[in-house]
């Protein structure tokens, strides 16, 4: 599970231990992973933390073997760790494109890519990819975060047909606007996000829950959705 310490990784952690999954916690903050590690083990759950970036494969692939040391074969993997700038285009450097992309697309890559010998070889898995729906529509001051996130869409749809045929399923939930940390920092014209402004252009007419996010993935993760893949779940309240 990565981007673990807060927002839709954190609560998508919740719902999981809930249920009695043994959970590791992958973030780059991984002083926060600890401190969510240690809430949920005060709940029960067998959790670790493991300060872990996505975007680097070293990185990820020692996450994952002490992961599989502590906690067993890897039998579900959710990508939750993202990166969302705010720049117009032309101010898009280089530099600035391939951080956005690594962290974003490459770094899913890499979580399922170290992870999947283990589904393979059970012949059971389930991959919940998140991304966005500025990855389906496109978003203004996000070219970037917006192509990395459509990479992820058809990231999930291209493995969904390669390994559906031994039993495991990759879907992809593609959030809207979502009350989390870190939609509470975007940029904005002000000092802080008019949640009540962004509110009002969804249709519901208010932002979604991590919670809610949660609850998608305790769902494409189930034994339940064995027949459900290659698909993209839009949590998103009509905006998309």
């Amino acid at each position: 599970m990565t981007g673990a310490a807060s927002g839709m990784g954190l609560a998508i952690a919740h719902e999981l231990v809930a249920r009695g999954d043994r959970v590791a916690l992958l973030d780059r903050n991984g002083e926060g992973a600890e401190q969510a590690a240690k809430e949920l083990r005060d709940k029960g759950g067998e959790v670790i933390a493991l300060a872990t970036d996505v975007a680097d494969r070293g990185s990820v692939d020692a996450a994952v073997a002490r992961t599989r040391s502590a906690l067993g074969p890897i039998e579900i993997v959710v990508t939750a760790a993202g990166i969302a700038p705010h720049r117009f285009f032309p101010d898009i450097t280089l530099e600035h494109w391939h951080q956005v992309i690594n962290v974003n697309l490459t770094g899913t890559f890499n979580c399922i890519q170290a992870s999947l010998a283990d589904m393979v070889a059970g012949k059971w898995g389930r991959v919940v990819t998140v991304a966005s729906f500025a990855g389906q529509a496109g978003a203004p001051k996000m070219a970037d975060y917006s192509a990395a996130k459509g990479g992820v869409i058809s990231l999930t749809r291209a493995l969904a047909k390669e390994l559906a045929a031994q039993g495991i399923t990759v879907n992809s939930i593609s959030p809207g606007t979502i009350d989390t940390p870190m939609f509470r920092s975007e940029p904005t014209e002000g000092d802080v996000v008019d949640a009540a402004k962004v509110a009002a252009m969804v249709p519901a007419k208010r932002l979604g829950s991590a919670e809610e996010i949660a609850a998608t993935c305790a769902f494409l993760t189930s034994e339940g959705a064995s027949y459900v893949t290659g698909q993209i779940v839009g949590v998103n309240g009509g905006l998309y």
